[in-house]
């Protein structure tokens, strides 16, 4: 008769155990000194990672609605209850806020996108064909840049209809130019290299050359650009909405809860303040990390 052996349960040895507690301190130094030499870095981190929570989860931040109101709180200054107050028609104007910041930043990503995508593309076909298709693209793309982009995407927003998705198209559709410089000029330097000259040599085709040598090593400026693009779209796109060419009310955006207190500036600013303080407060976050990926 056979009888079953139980193995011991495994223990971690004491090296193992003397391993890991030394590695715990030597991981929160490294998250202190990295809070110490770059406070601005860390807090601007803080700042985009909660405007992107708020976008996915804003039932986690606020159990208020954006679109019930109480009549009689109409106006409340900022208190515990209200951390931003509330507006005219007694709405919780933090709630808005977080609820607006889906469709706010879902317009700057595809925004981004857009430009990221087409101008990339123009940029590297003109960089890299050079010759007539070059001066003709980049006189069309010289043409855009000397538009004000915001000038650009209202005019494009009127063509397309207002809503939150053509904003996003619009301001996306006036990004292309800066993307399609940036990307050209990085081609310029590339095609100069050795190998590319040696992919040619080997037998690459243009195709292959384009797409396996010059786009990867000529994509690190503009996605850094990229970075960069995503606050200035945001400002756009809030611009879009407080000027009225977004989402209709009651759909709370960003621009629009600046838009909305707009009239009562002299006796209620916090309607408008506070809004836009966060606006800024995300576009300067954006532009911090996008100088860090930079270097």
């Amino acid at each position: 008769m056979t009888t079953l052996e139980i193995a011991p349960p495994a223990t971690v040895s004491a090296p193992e155990r003397n391993h890991d507690e030394r590695r715990r301190p030597a991981t929160v130094r490294r998250v202190a000194t990295a809070v110490v030499r770059a406070p601005g870095l860390v807090a601007a981190w803080l700042v985009v990672v909660t405007a992107i929570l708020w976008a996915l989860a804003p039932s986690w931040f606020t159990a208020k609605s954006p679109f019930d109101g109480d009549p009689d709180a109409s106006f409340a200054p900022p208190s515990l209850a209200h951390p931003f107050g509330t507006d005219r028609l007694g709405r919780d104007l933090l709630a808005r806020l977080i609820h607006g910041t889906s469709a706010t930043l879902s317009a700057t990503l595809l925004a981004v996108l857009v430009g990221f995508v087409v101008g990339s593309a123009v940029g590297l076909l003109s960089g890299f064909v050079r010759g007539r298709t070059d001066s003709v693209v980049m006189r069309f793309v010289d043409v855009l840049l000397a538009v004000p982009g915001l000038l650009l995407a209202m005019t494009v927003v009127t063509a397309l209809g207002y809503g939150t998705m053509n904003i996003a198209l619009a301001v996306g559709i006036s990004a292309i130019a800066a993307f399609a410089r940036v990307m050209r000029s990085e081609v310029l330097k590339v095609v100069q290299s050795d190998y590319v000259e040696a992919a040619y040599g080997s037998g690459a085709g243009f195709g292959r050359v384009m797409l396996r040598h010059v786009l990867p090593n000529s994509a690190s400026a503009v996605l850094s650009l990229a970075a960069l693009e995503c606050g200035a779209a945001i400002l756009a796109v809030a611009a879009l909405g407080f000027l009225g060419y977004g989402a209709p009310p009651p759909q709370p955006e960003w621009g629009l809860a600046v838009s909305e207190g707009r009239d009562y500036l002299a006796t209620y600013p916090w309607i408008s303040i506070l809004p836009g303080i966060v606006i800024a407060l995300v576009v300067l976050s954006t532009n911090r990390i996008s100088k860090s990926l930079g270097k």
